[in-house]
């Protein structure tokens, strides 16, 4: 017998002892050992490889250089003309449809022309009474004339009274006097006649320009009201040649000139660009919830139909452009007078941590104004000949900058370069650089693909740092 069951015999209240669990427990502890080693072997390894960062490299090659300004407008036909009706009276015949197109003169519409008609008919009535009675003044006339001549030789004789030739001097003047009257009223009455004879052509609808019919505002049968207005019937515009609203912010319509170069594109152009130049630029502004707009206008052709009144355009203003030039990304340059701190950065700054925090990318532009630094005066060609649009109203001078070009062996070379044009992402070469060289347009930052550790382990309390270190 044991002695645990000896001392259970002997004592009544006895209470057996526990089992240790110190099995469990070492068991426990190896499992946490495990998972820390192999942390440890994931995030200190030996064999790990820290990705460097490394210079982007650019190609000069051959492109366009062009500073713009934005602006969004509608687009409205050059010339658009409301017919209406002069005269009133029923309208009749309706000859033409929406979408109709129509020449010059052709008959569009007829006004019942009765009372025309009939005003015309009495007007000629008149106007030959008149005429009638135009004969019979001038009969009248030259009898007065004799009456007075025989009376000038009867006094001359002594053969007659004073009475009788004052009365066949007053009988002359009274006829002279009537057909001068006659005559004035004939004349009246032509010009009435005339005037009716225009109201009932009036009455004959017909197209004052060649064009397309855009809209129709009466219908047959309704009686058209023209003695206060002349109210609408048909609209006609000329779709061949568009012109184009531009809304113009207060902040950009100082660096906006007549002649400059525009360009459109449409919503459902796609791609298609229309070219043209600005014409004028409205005085007098519009302003809705405290914001200043100008209305800018242009021309475009549109021979083919593609554009179509109140399409929204969204429009760029040219400030400045080259055409097919040596260009470098903005990012390969260090402006060394005339320009901005840094233009973008050179290498040497990239690699002092000149950057940023982008991960996975180049280094961006720095220090560069938004609409770039302005082109040449319109029409004259730069060093390179390259052709400038013209209209251009901003003056630059070329400017000296450094760029770290790459040899064919790897090794950097620091070369100076003069620059024309520049805009957010590219500079015109003048000289110092040809088409193939390689450059160094910016910093591909080592940390950027993947997970940032580093991050993590400070996160975590973690110590230890560095570069990036991935798994094997």
């Amino acid at each position: 017998m044991s002695t645990d069951q000896a001392e259970h015999n002997n004592n009544e209240n006895y209470v057996p002892r526990p089992k240790k669990k110190g099995r469990k427990l070492l068991f426990s502890g190896i499992i946490v050992a495990l998972i820390a080693g192999g942390l440890g072997y994931y995030w200190y390894g030996d064999e790990e490889q820290v990705v460097e960062s490394q210079p982007l490299i650019a190609t000069v090659d051959f492109g366009d250089i062009e500073n713009t300004i934005a602006a969004t407008g509608s687009l409205i036909p050059f010339e658009t003309v409301e017919v209406g009706a002069q005269v009133s009276g029923q309208l009749l015949r309706l000859y033409v449809e929406a979408g109709d197109l129509v020449e010059q003169g052709q008959l569009l519409a007829e006004i019942d022309a009765r009372q025309q008609q009939q005003r015309v008919e009495s007007s000629r009535a008149s106007l030959a009474g008149q005429e009638a009675l135009l004969e019979a003044r001038q009969a009248s006339l030259l009898l007065a004339e004799a009456n007075t001549e025989r009376q000038r030789r009867l006094m001359a004789e002594d053969a007659t009274s004073q009475l009788d030739f004052d009365n066949a001097v007053n009988a002359l003047a009274a006829a002279q006097a009537n057909l001068i009257q006659t005559q004035r009223q004939i004349d009246q009455s032509r010009a009435s006649l005339a005037i009716e004879e225009q109201q009932l052509q009036f009455t004959r609808i017909v197209a004052p320009i060649s064009g397309t019919i855009v809209s129709v505002a009466m219908t047959e049968g309704r009686t058209l009201n023209a003695s206060q207005q002349a109210p609408t019937i048909l609209t006609i515009a000329d779709l061949t040649k568009m012109s184009v609203e531009a809304e113009i912010s207060e902040a950009d319509v100082a660096n906006l000139q007549n002649g400059m170069e525009v360009y459109f594109t449409t919503l459902g152009g796609g791609n298609r660009r229309w070219q043209s130049s600005l014409r004028q630029i409205l005085p007098q502004p519009t302003i809705t919830n405290n914001v200043v707009l100008y209305t800018g206008l242009f021309d475009v052709d549109n021979t083919d139909g593609a554009l179509l009144p109140e399409m929204t355009a969204q429009i760029y203003f040219v400030t400045s452009a080259a055409r097919n030039v040596l260009t470098v990304p903005i990012g390969a340059l260090s402006f060394v007078e005339g320009g901005p701190a840094s233009a973008g950065g050179g290498f040497n700054e990239l690699m002092a941590g000149e950057t940023g925090n982008r991960p996975g990318g180049a280094a961006p532009a720095q220090g560069f104004p938004a609409g770039g630094f302005g082109g040449r005066r319109g029409g004259q060609p730069g060093a390179d000949g390259a052709a400038r649009p013209a209209g251009l109203q901003l003056e630059t001078r070329p400017r000296r900058a450094m760029v770290q070009v790459q040899s064919n062996n790897g090794s950097m070379e620091q070369r100076e370069v003069l620059v024309g044009i520049t805009s957010r992402v590219a500079a015109e070469v003048l000289s110092g650089l040809d088409r193939g060289d390689q450059v160094v347009a910016g910093l591909v930052q080592g940390n950027a693909a993947g997970f940032d550790r580093d991050q993590f382990r400070q996160a975590l309390g973690i110590p230890g740092g560095g570069g990036f270190r991935g798994p094997r």
